[in-house]
């Protein structure tokens, strides 16, 4: 029987490896953007072609490569940056396994253009699909210029599974911007279908924030600064009114590299606990600095996951020093002992003679005087109460039927229901019991009625997204939403990416009643918004818009049309702790039992939850 293992050629392991390496155009992004950093560069040039499918052509002014490290290069795992296993614990670059350009070479058309400063002439280097088609001298300038063209031309099932350009071109900015913030001092220019869309130029890191995010930011950032054995941060977090539903402007940073790391994020959200609204998220940019044997960056294939020696330290720290920060910048709340209020406490003067209190008593009082005792003293003293007057009324109409709209709240007193009630069954299509029409309004965020089964208990707010949500699908689906125009128009500014993600849906937001007009550099105009949004603040609704229809990741229109949908339902909704009236309460409930689907929100959470009457009865066993 002959052997069944063998060595897989170069070729189809480099395509194996850029499975996990490259997963999309976002991905060669990344790791040429940042081998250009590696090689010293204080400009790099991204252009992109169809989101990259096309073309992603990075330039960089680096050392650059003689001609015998360019054909090296694209061997696996050739790297200048490790020559020993120790060497893996000590790392200061960006990539060190030598897997990105064999990887991307792989998959697709790669023409390097290279020269070192010191040489007078350059190398073209031309590789598709593994295979060197020709290297020969050439003319360029200084440094780096990597050409990636037709990504997956020769693995049709990983083009097919890319998304469309909107996401793609999204995914770009989002790496662009990472590495951008965390590298202020270099040059930044993105060219998108030969115009240019970005330019960061260099700066320091507060400017490049704003840069990045927003001139708003600017009034928004809190600096956060502290050196000690362990750890070294600096940066900036938001103030505690900017905090948003999602996490997209959460930015952790060790030794240069972008991570993600909910552990410590979660030290950040607790140091805002007690000055942001539960469910909202704060915005930070914070860079850390430790020794390089003391993390581990290799194990995740994107380097975005790193794991620390000392995770629980330095949680302690990153808590200490948001707190403080918040403290220093006088957004905790804390007591003025200046006020002109203050209780005067008085002085000891050892010159005056202590007074001593007098206590007063009534030597005819008896407690053992009661009323059954014939004593009249507890009788004087009693407080009357005339109740008999709370009463009034009951006794004159015993026989009439109270309504079947009656709305009880929890601030109100409960009248004396009767026993049975025999008016005309409410109109919701449920098993309806003998009290079916009356409700309670518990703490201002629930609806009880009683059913035939037992006790239903509504959550008001989420009964109210259901309605508003199948309300405005079919608003964007008829296109006859009803816009009403604002007397001043809001302004919101968007990220490079988060501003990507507008031409995408800006069809459904008119559909809903939204009026954007833009204003360039990534800036709107708000002039209409729809009717049905009342009070709610038009320009973090949109952001909510735009951030869930980010997170959903999907290019399928009707999942984004519901995305926005959902977005402005839930920011439209009746919020908890809102007092309705009686006809607000029996309107909602109609609207709700009308819809598909009444038991739960549209994302799949529950709306309606039914006591059972055995389960009543268990309570008082």
């Amino acid at each position: 029987m002959s052997d069944i293992i063998h060595l897989l050629p170069d070729s189809i392991a480099n395509q194996i490896a850029a499975g996990e390496v490259i997963q999309r155009p976002a991905s060669v992004v990344k790791e040429l953007v940042e081998n250009a950093i590696d090689a010293g560069a204080n400009e790099v040039q991204l252009i992109v072609k169809d989101a990259g499918r096309t073309l992603i052509q990075v330039i960089d002014n680096g050392k650059g490569m003689s001609s015998t490290d360019a054909r090296m290069a694209f061997e696996r795992h050739a790297t200048s940056k490790i020559k020993s296993a120790n060497d893996l614990f000590s790392l200061s670059t960006m990539g060190f396994r030598g897997e990105a350009l064999p990887s991307i070479a792989s998959v697709a058309q790669v023409e390097l253009r290279t020269k070192r400063h010191e040489d007078e002439l350059g190398i073209c280097l031309k590789i598709a699909g593994s295979k060197v088609e020709s290297q020969e001298i050439t003319a360029c300038p200084s440094g780096c210029n990597f050409a990636v063209r037709n990504l997956f031309f020769n693995v049709p099932a990983r083009r097919k599974f890319l998304k469309g350009n909107d996401t793609e071109k999204r995914n770009i900015l989002t790496e662009l911007e990472r590495i951008a913030l965390v590298n202020p001092e270099i040059e930044f220019t993105f060219i998108d279908n030969d115009v240019e869309a970005l330019k960061f130029p260099a700066t320091n890191l507060r400017q490049r924030i704003v840069h990045v995010m927003g001139k708003s930011f600017n009034q928004q950032l809190i600096p956060v600064e502290i050196d000690t054995a362990l750890v070294k941060i600096q940066g900036f977090v938001g103030k505690p009114e900017s905090a948003r539903k999602t996490r997209t402007q959460q930015f952790f940073f060790v030794n240069g590299r972008y991570m993600r790391h909910a552990y410590f994020a979660k030290a950040v959200t607790n140091a805002f606990e007690p000055l942001i609204i539960p469910g909202e998220n704060p915005n930070f940019f914070l860079y850390l600095e430790v020794a390089p044997d003391t993390i581990d960056v290799n194990i995740h294939p994107t380097k975005t996951e790193i794991k620390f020696e000392n995770e629980q330290p330095i949680w302690q720290i990153i808590f200490a020093i948001v707190k403080e920060a918040l403290g220093r910048s006088n957004e905790t709340p804390s007591i003025d002992f200046n006020t002109t209020d203050s209780v005067d406490i008085p002085i000891f003067d050892p010159t005056r003679e202590a007074v001593q209190p007098q206590v007063r008593v009534n030597p005819s009082y008896n407690p053992f005087n009661s009323p059954r005792s014939g004593g009249s003293s507890y009788q004087s003293s009693k407080p009357r109460f005339d109740w008999e007057h709370l009463y009034n009324g009951f006794e004159e109409k015993p026989n009439d039927d109270v309504s079947s709209e009656t709305v009880f709240h929890s601030s109100s007193s409960i009248s004396q229901m009767p026993i049975e009630d025999k008016t005309e069954q409410s109109r919701l299509n449920i098993d309806s019991g003998d009290s079916a029409g009356i409700h309670f309004q518990y703490k201002n965020s629930y609806i009880l009625t009683s059913v035939k089964s037992g006790l239903m208990m509504i959550d008001q707010h989420r009964a109210h997204i259901c309605v508003l949500f199948y309300r405005f699908i079919d608003h964007i689906r008829r296109n006859n939403g009803i816009s009403q125009r604002v007397l001043f128009p809001e302004i919101v500014e968007f990220t490079a990416s988060e501003a990507a993600m507008i031409p995408y849906i800006v069809d459904d937001l008119q559909a809903i009643g939204f009026e954007l007009s833009t204003l360039g550099n990534n800036t709107f105009s708000i002039s209409g918004v729809p009717a049905e949004i009342g009070q709610s603040n038009p320009v973090e609704l949109i952001r909510n818009i735009v951030h869930k229809s980010i997170d959903t990741g999907s290019d399928v229109k009707e999942e984004i049309q519901e995305s926005v949908a959902l977005s402005i339902a839930s920011s439209s909704a009746i919020a908890y702790g809102q007092r309705l009236s009686d006809e607000e309460i029996t309107q909602l409930i109609n609207q709700l039992f009308a819809t598909p689907t009444p038991n739960f929100t549209p994302d799949g959470r529950t709306v309606i939850s039914i006591l059972k009457d055995t389960e009543i009865s268990k309570l008082f066993k």
